[in-house]
This record gives C-alpha cells, sequence and structure tokens, in this order.
C-alpha cells in the first residue's frame, strides 16, 4: 500500500511540476522574449495613425470599393474581412455558385478598371484567399488599378506607382512567394497624399 501511495504522490507532484513550466514558465519566457525582440509583430502588426487610432493591422485585409482607393482579394470571411470568421468559402472548381461569381468579378473588374474584354484579368482579384484576410494583391493587379485610383485622387500617374512600390512586400526570404503590394497601408498613404495636395 505504501508503495501505491508513493506512485499517486509522485504522479501528483510530476503533474504539478510541468504544470507549473508548461502553463506558467514557459509562456511567459516565450512571451517577454517576444515583447523585447519583436514588439510591432508580437502585438499584431498594428497600423496606427498619428492620432494614435488603430487603423487595422498589415496582418489583415480590410474591404475598399470606393474608386479611389485599391481594391483587396475578395472575401469570405464572415460577411467579409471579418477576422472573427476567418474562411474561404468552401466552393470547389467544379460549383456553378463559384464560377458565376467568378464570372461577376471579372466583368466588374474590367468595367472598374478600364478594361477592354480581350484583357486578361489577375486571379488574386477574382478569388478569395483561404483565410478570406489576405492583405496583399499581386503587382498586377496593382498595375491594372493604378489608372483608376490616380484618376480618382487626381494624382500623378507616377506618383501613385511610387506609393505602390513603397508598400510591395518582396517575397519572403527573397525566394519563397511573390512579392505583394500591402493594400491597408497602401490606401491609407494615398489619403495621407491627398490631403497634402489640398
Amino acid at each position: 500500500m505504501k508503495d501505491l501511495f508513493a506512485e499517486i504522490r509522485g504522479a501528483i507532484m510530476s503533474t504539478i511540476v510541468i504544470a507549473v513550466v508548461c502553463c506558467g514558465i514557459y509562456p511567459l519566457v516565450v512571451f517577454g522574449i517576444a515583447q523585447a525582440a519583436f514588439h510591432d509583430k508580437a502585438n499584431g502588426s498594428l497600423i496606427v495613425d498619428k492620432d494614435g487610432a488603430v487603423r487595422g493591422s498589415k496582418l489583415l485585409g480590410q474591404g475598399f470599393t470606393a474608386e479611389k482607393y485599391f481594391h483587396p482579394r475578395p472575401s469570405s470571411a464572415g460577411n467579409g474581412y471579418d477576422a472573427a470568421n476567418s474562411s474561404g468559402s468552401n466552393l470547389g472548381p467544379t460549383s456553378q455558385k463559384l464560377n458565376d461569381a467568378i464570372k461577376d468579378r471579372v466583368a466588374t473588374y474590367r468595367t472598374e478598371n478600364g478594361l477592354k474584354e480581350s484583357d486578361p484579368v489577375p486571379a488574386d482579384a477574382v478569388t478569395a484567399s483561404g483565410s478570406g484576410l489576405d492583405p496583399h494583391i499581386s503587382m498586377r493587379n496593382a498595375e491594372l488599378q493604378i489608372p483608376r485610383v490616380a484618376s480618382a485622387r487626381g494624382l500623378n500617374g507616377d506618383k501613385v506607382r511610387a506609393l505602390v512600390a513603397q508598400f510591395t512586400d518582396s517575397a519572403d526570404l527573397g525566394i519563397l512567394g511573390e512579392p505583394g503590394v500591402n493594400v491597408l497601408p497602401l490606401n491609407l498613404a494615398l489619403d495621407r497624399a491627398s490631403n497634402q495636395r489640398r
């Protein structure tokens, strides 16, 4: 019987020690390192304006539909760009609903950006990402939107193109994926540029 109680006591003590280390000490150490070494990223890569108001995150897309803004990828997250409901549409390549939605998006994109019926449309302009919250658009997508945005804001196309280049993130580690344009900080910079002209 003493051996049984000794085993139980050992199991309980081991559980307590592991709980303290794994649920207390380890998370605190990781939190401390993250705050010290990667403060901005550890806190959500937030975009804060000059008044201290949080405008969003560099990591999450937001919906923009006005012609003076660059438009992000379509979103199927909740009612669109809902970070609490991140998801794709779950529609497969044989889905008629998906095919109809893409056809409508292609037609809308061509109309908004003054493209001809035969002009190709970038895939990221008409398909949602897996999360529905992708903050980036492709370089080609941004390039096709520059004339519309520049015209709507009364800005020089070269000025808008320079801002696009400024907010283009390179491929991860220089080789993984393609460069992408981060839409939210780009649109915020466009607002600042437009305000400076007034």
